[in-house]
């Protein structure tokens, strides 16, 4: 409990089995030529985390080729079945599957829910037709999906390949990480907020923009859909609550931002 009055969702969380932890945080180190401050792994998360005031993580990871997305899974759901109560577990998938059905039935068996894609490392555009299966089911099924928006090196996950998505799958919901376009800010909050379908998380966007600028953006797409989040194990926590805090939002706003919204939209008991 933040501040012991605000109930707190990690709406973002990236967590990894310990024998490969330290490569896969290097690995999304080395992608985006950045340095993460913490290492991947949940207990340490929850740990560090409850210390700070946070109660629950939302925890995922990416299948960077298909032959992973069954080992993903499994371990996200061993680890929320570890630490009951505390993480919400994402699925994955991966549009070059050649069993889609397939590994979404086991998803869902597992009771995972939602799904993380990130268009960037899994090498996809989201608008591709190859990726349309998925989305049909995350759609017909209710679950969200937590999408990486936004890369300025890249033409996959920016503005204009997710608006037709949007479009197409109007009840669909998907949460666009990082303030919906990691990189390209100003150009997502020009063409995104319109969207009712499209939540957006707030995770590595303090470290690159002006606290200003996060509220501003935060105010474009609207307090009821954005959620605090780290992009664990990227940055400290509390350093993330702290710049959020200072942006001088009213109480019930932060109930909101804070965990209320993250506990709408995957289904979290709040405390």
């Amino acid at each position: 409990m933040y501040q012991n009055k605000f109930f707190t969702v990690d709406a973002h969380c990236h967590i990894y089995p310990e024998k490969i932890a330290e490569r896969a945080v290097n690995g999304t180190n080395t992608f985006y030529g950045l340095h993460s401050l913490k290492n991947g792994i949940a207990g340490d998360m929850v740990k560090e985390g409850t210390k700070v005031g946070i109660d629950h993580f939302v925890v995922q990871s990416v299948a960077s080729v298909p032959k992973q997305v069954k080992s993903i899974n499994e371990f996200i759901a061993k680890e929320e079945a570890e630490y009951k109560g505390k993480l919400t577990g994402l699925g994955t998938l991966h549009p070059d599957s050649a069993d889609i059905e397939g590994d979404f039935d086991h998803l869902c068996e597992l009771s995972l829910h939602g799904v993380k894609l990130h268009p960037d490392i899994q090498n996809f555009r989201i608008d591709d037709k190859k990726c349309m299966k998925i989305y049909e089911l995350c759609e017909n099924h209710g679950l969200p999906i937590l999408m990486h928006t936004g890369d300025y090196r890249y033409n996959n996950s920016n503005p204009d390949q997710l608006i037709p998505v949007l479009k197409s799958f109007p009840d669909l919901i998907i949460i666009g990480a990082h303030l919906g376009g990691w990189s390209v800010w100003e150009e997502a909050t020009k063409k995104l907020p319109k969207f009712e379908n499209l939540y957006v998380d707030c995770s590595s966007s303090f470290p690159f923009l002006p606290n200003e600028k996060v509220k501003e953006y935060i105010m474009a797409f609207g307090i009821d859909r954005v959620m605090f989040a780290t992009d664990y194990p990227m940055w400290d926590a509390s350093e993330e609550l702290s710049k959020l805090m200072s942006l001088g939002f009213s109480e019930e706003e932060y109930k909101k931002l804070l965990g209320y919204n993250a506990a709408k939209v995957f289904g979290i008991a709040a405390t």
